[in-house]
């Protein structure tokens, strides 16, 4: 099936975090489809990448440098954005960072710092892009969560709080603009597995080995690629699709948090809690 033809020609479609990953994905097969871009990333060479990937399939896009984390900045940037093509149609709120450690060993400001980006970073897209998806005519919101907005995992308490309340937020939002009668949809987005640089970029708590844990992700949880999430991605934002679970078994994690209710920490808990590395105390 050509994409082109089903839904994305033409319309102008905004990607964040686009300097790596899902999002650079998204934009590359967002512009194969015939879409108009808006990319933004806080890492100036990888955006610079992803640029240079769409010049070479002849879809030049707008690119900036964003950190989706300040609000003023994000809300010139939509204006910004709505000046420079007419209208914004679509947005994809994908930037994401992640931390390692427990409650006990973090710290207020580690929470605050992935907070900041994985969900007020999709409340702060989502809002000032709003107005102008909703005059579009024919718009889309994805937020980006996680398989961890689902069920929740020792040592990933700021990480699971920030993609829960992506997952509450977006959910309340397509509710919203189905009652109001805006012609937007809403997508929430669960990857699981897939390879990116986010385990790469990640944080931690003091004395936990953060490359360990990394090289535990990238070598052994992450199976799937990014642009095959991407494919999915938009296979669900063609069918206006509430819900898409993306990458190696977030199906069936889906299927077992639904059928055991929090009976799945007795079987998730111990099994991660085995997999993480051990902290070293004498830092």
């Amino acid at each position: 099936m050509n994409m082109a033809d089903v839904g994305f020609a033409g319309k102008v479609a905004v990607v964040t975090g686009a300097g790596s990953g899902i999002g650079a994905e998204l934009a590359v097969a967002l512009a194969r489809a015939g879409a108009k871009l808006a990319i933004s990333d806080v890492n100036l060479a990888g955006l610079a990448a992803t640029e240079e990937r769409l010049k070479a399939i002849g879809s030049p896009a707008r690119a900036d440098r964003l950190d989706v984390s300040d609000r003023a900045a994000v809300l010139a940037y939509a204006d910004e954005v709505r000046d420079h093509y007419g209208s914004v149609h679509q947005i994809y709120n994908n930037a994401g960072v992640a931390f390692f450690g427990e409650i006990e060993n973090s710290e207020f400001g580690d929470f605050e710092r992935v907070m900041n980006v994985n969900y007020w970073g999709v409340v702060n897209g989502t809002k000032a892009f709003l107005p102008h998806v909703i005059a579009s005519g024919a718009g889309h919101i994805v937020n980006v969560s996680s398989i961890w907005g689902i069920f929740a995992v020792p040592g990933q308490s700021a990480y699971n709080s920030s993609k829960f309340a992506v997952r509450g937020f977006t959910e309340a939002l397509r509710q919203e603009m189905t009652l109001a009668h805006h012609p937007v949809g809403v997508t929430v987005v669960y990857p699981s597995g897939v390879r990116t640089a986010i385990a790469r970029t990640a944080t931690g708590a003091q004395g936990l080995d953060v490359k360990e844990l990394a090289d535990l992700f990238d070598n052994k949880l992450a199976k799937g690629s990014p642009e095959a999430a991407a494919r999915t991605i938009l296979k669900g934002v063609r069918k206006n699709k509430a819900k898409v679970l993306v990458g190696p078994g977030a199906r069936m994690f889906d299927v077992v948090v639904r059928a055991t209710g929090s009976g799945y920490e007795r079987i998730f808990g111990p099994l991660t809690g085995r997999m993480m590395p051990k902290m070293d105390t004498k830092v």
